[in-house]
């Protein structure tokens, strides 16, 4: 596809092949990219609303067996620092988040060799007894793991969960979709092939899901192209994500050293997502990562939702990187950009008053 072929107004015709993405990633003016993803952005989001989530992500532990060489945040089996958290801390930040207005708990783990799968279901189950919460939760490299120690199908597991509590199922895990790029950077963790197969039985089931990528560690910029069209194919089968999330990675802390994503870097991937994953509604800023001003630049680079206040954010921050924002600062950032904030849920309803 040329780039002549594009509008006037940034807009074009017919659906991007992998060609066409890769050569607007590669080639394409960066205003004129991110021109055409706000063209997109706001074909498919047309009033004036940037919309948040007001919840918490609680790492229920940090032990973990994978050893990913991203991550700075687990400790491996038996290393000093690992911890479970008790119920009585669970409940305690499960109520905070309430407190402050929240509708969502994300909670996400390691891989931790001793816990059966009753752990996880009756985890679920107390929060469920107890808070008027929507659990999101469980990544699908860690359902797979669940479904190996307990030598179960990865239907049963989920279905186990789901009659648990499980309300969704975050996009965590996903790095990059390509095979020869987690086995150097996550050997133990699952295929890609497993992390779609999880989202696919997950929206089999009835759940709603996210997804995310984690880029700029030690793929190509090609296999970024990769994944967003194994993502757009698995859209166009089961309608199950509600929203994708590109995150560049943090090095600082972890076994892989490399100079972070800039500005430009995040942008332009980010427009290109907007533009390649057509079947999505909603595409996902990440001031987590990048920090409250690029965020608002993303509002016009094919981003219609800010994210998360992330009441408590722990892997991030393991790498070093502290960014924190209220829902005040949230509202204000968006309002600034010309949009007018809006909290929403994990399935995008609008939060009554909000």
């Amino acid at each position: 596809m040329p780039m002549e072929d594009f509008k006037n107004d940034g807009r074009f015709e017919g659906r991007l092949s992998l060609d066409d993405a890769w050569r607007l990633y590669r080639q394409c003016d960066f205003l004129q990219l991110g021109r055409m993803a706000h063209s997109v952005r706001l074909e498919k989001n047309p009033e004036p609303y940037v919309t948040y989530v007001v919840d918490r992500n609680i790492n229920y532990s940090n032990i973990c067996a994978c050893g990913c060489r991203f991550c700075a945040f687990f400790r491996a089996p038996g290393q000093d620092g690992g911890y479970v958290l008790g119920r009585d801390e669970l409940a305690r930040k499960i109520q905070e988040t309430l407190d402050l207005g929240g509708t969502q708990v994300l909670m996400q783990g390691g891989h931790h060799p001793d816990l059966p799968l009753s752990f996880y279901e009756e985890m679920l189950q107390f929060i469920k007894s107890r808070f008027p919460i929507h659990i999101h939760a469980f990544s699908p490299p860690e359902i797979v793991y669940f479904a190996r120690i307990e030598k179960l199908g990865i239907a049963e597991v989920i279905s186990r969960l789901r009659a648990a509590g499980l309300d969704s199922i975050p996009g965590g895990g996903a790095e990059i979709l390509v095979d020869s790029v987690r086995k150097r950077v996550s050997p133990n963790k699952c295929s890609s092939g497993e992390w779609l197969g999880v989202m696919e039985e997950a929206h089999r089931q009835g759940l709603r899901t996210t997804a995310t990528m984690m880029f700029g560690h030690e793929e190509e910029p090609f296999h970024r192209i990769e994944h967003l069209f194994a993502l757009r194919e698995l859209q166009d089968r089961t309608g199950g994500f509600t929203a994708f999330i590109p995150w560049a990675f943090q090095p600082m802390n972890t076994a892989i050293q490399r100079d972070p994503e800039t500005a430009v870097s995040y942008l332009r991937l980010l427009a290109v997502s907007r533009l390649v994953l057509d079947n999505f509604d909603n595409i996902q800023a990440s001031w987590v990562t990048m920090g409250p001003k690029i965020a608002q630049l993303a509002l016009y680079f094919g981003a219609n939702d800010f994210g998360s206040t992330m009441i408590e954010e722990n892997v991030v921050a393991a790498t070093g990187v502290h960014f924190r924002l209220s829902v005040e600062d949230i509202r204000r950032i968006i309002r600034a950009a010309g949009f007018e904030p809006c909290q929403r849920t994990m399935v995008y309803e609008r939060v009554h008053g909000h």
